[in-house]
């Protein structure tokens, strides 16, 4: 029933169910909340140009790590909507290689529902974090696995 080619890693699929049990956008919007206030705090010191996320009307910073073949983000948002999503997608993201980052399809936030509870700047943030994530992950796999 999935729309995405390559099955969601187990951490993502858990976070997609936990959105599809919520059945109003208000229930979603509690649950991004809930995911913000999670969030690690970002040092300020990673804050800089390199890592803001390009593309977003609030300000978004992403940092990722290689540790053991495994990528570890860290991130930080201004807007507590838009944290709340940063969160989601480190939550659901972190701890995996790389390859399986870069394999994961944006579409899995249609099975959220909130694509239908996001203004159209938000989603358009959403997507331009995701792509920072992947991008900052096919650094990784390209580092360790030149062809």
């Amino acid at each position: 029933m999935s729309s995405t080619s390559t099955p969601l890693p187990d951490s993502l699929a858990k976070i997609v169910q936990r959105f599809k049990r919520r059945t109003n956008p208000k229930q979603r919007y509690e649950q991004l909340l809930w995911y913000a206030k999670k969030l690690q705090d970002m040092p300020e010191a990673d804050k800089t140009p390199e890592n803001k996320v390009q593309g977003c009307v609030s300000q978004v910073y992403i940092t990722a790590n290689l540790e053991d073949g495994k990528v570890w983000y860290q991130g930080d948002s201004d807007a507590q909507l838009v944290k709340g999503l940063v969160a989601l997608l480190i939550e659901g993201l972190n701890g995996l290689p790389p390859e399986d980052i870069v394999n994961v399809s944006p579409e899995f936030i249609q099975e959220t529902g909130l694509n239908v509870s996001l203004t159209p700047s938000r989603a358009n943030g959403f997507y331009n974090i995701f792509q920072t994530m992947k991008k900052k992950a096919l650094g990784f796999k390209l580092a360790t696995n030149p062809s």
